[in-house]
């Protein structure tokens, strides 16, 4: 019960911040939703857990303790009947995004280009989930729905990016829009509850207090830093010693990480570049390269 409580409390963090983030894109405000999603990205990976602490609470206070306690008990008592395989359905999306992501890395344009139709018939899928989770008029519950579609919006627009980027086969574009497809869409499955597990534990860097830096076999960030599509390992930060493959840049001094998968899962991280090492000696591959093809296009 408590890791449940503590589950939904950070998905309403996420909500009210990815809230704020879709007010400020819609009202015009002075920071761009893309600006916004960027920094509560950077604030839940943020290396000081007193300032985590903080942004967690007054994420929490946003949306109304009252209302906390309401959510709290939301998914759990959701009926299986309303959202049928609904569920499943949205992660089989991260399924594709492997597929996507295999293809585009080994630059087979005449496959890439097949993926935003498939991802955009998955549009109704994510709306009715969203009203039907997430279904009464309680503050949770519509703070929760504009999260989701906000996260929805960004994540088309990027297909909509992915799919200009693909006629030019600009590589680069492609990997941007690449990266940010891969963000929001695992954004909308924490906040949506999708996940199929519940990591508790805030930092790993506690785990290698006292152990030599030298445990951690990789090439200096800043003598031979890692580019997409290298396998890299998280040298600093609260993923410390987890390892993925870097998919992307955001044009500053972060990076986009997609995790090693666990449990069928594949999180994504935007840190800072001196956090990510590339991992050096022989490695297997990423597991998408392992991905069979059926035919000459993307699988249905």
């Amino acid at each position: 019960f408590l890791f449940t409580k503590m589950r939904h409390q950070f998905r309403l963090c996420l909500a009210s911040m990815a809230t704020a983030g879709a007010f400020a894109f819609n009202s015009g405000g002075e920071l761009p939703a893309g600006r916004m999603d960027t920094r509560l990205y950077e604030s839940l990976q943020a290396n000081n857990l007193p300032s985590r602490r903080t942004f967690l609470f007054s994420a929490v206070a946003a949306v109304g303790l009252a209302g906390a306690e309401t959510a709290i008990a939301q998914p759990e008592q959701k009926s299986k009947a309303r959202l049928g395989g609904m569920p499943n359905t949205i992660r089989s999306v991260g399924n594709v995004m492997d597929e996507l992501q295999r293809d585009l890395m080994q630059e087979q344009w005449d496959l890439v280009v097949a993926y935003p139709a498939q991802l955009r018939s998955f549009v109704p899928v994510f709306t009715k989930f969203t009203d039907s989770a997430f279904p009464t008029d309680e503050s949770t519950d519509k703070g929760l729905r504009v999260a989701l579609r906000y996260e929805v919006g960004r994540f088309f627009a990027s297909v909509e990016r992915l799919r200009q980027a693909t006629l030019r086969k600009d590589l680069d574009d492609a990997y941007v829009a690449y990266s940010d497809m891969s963000l929001h869409f695992d954004r909308y499955m924490q906040v949506g509850g999708l996940y199929t597990y519940y990591d508790d534990i805030i930092s790993n860097e506690m785990y290698f207090k006292g152990i030599k830096p030298s445990s951690l076999v990789y090439a200096d960030p800043k003598k031979d830093p890692p580019d997409v599509r290298d396998l890299v390992i998280l040298v600093k930060g609260p993923d410390m010693g987890r390892t993925g493959i870097m998919i992307g840049k955001d044009g500053s001094n972060n990076v986009y990480v997609k995790l090693d998968r666990f449990k069928g899962m594949r999180p994504i991280r935007v840190v800072s570049k001196a956090w990510v090492g590339k991992r050096l000696g022989e490695q297997d591959p990423d597991d998408v390269f392992l991905i069979p093809r059926k035919g000459n296009s993307p699988k249905a």
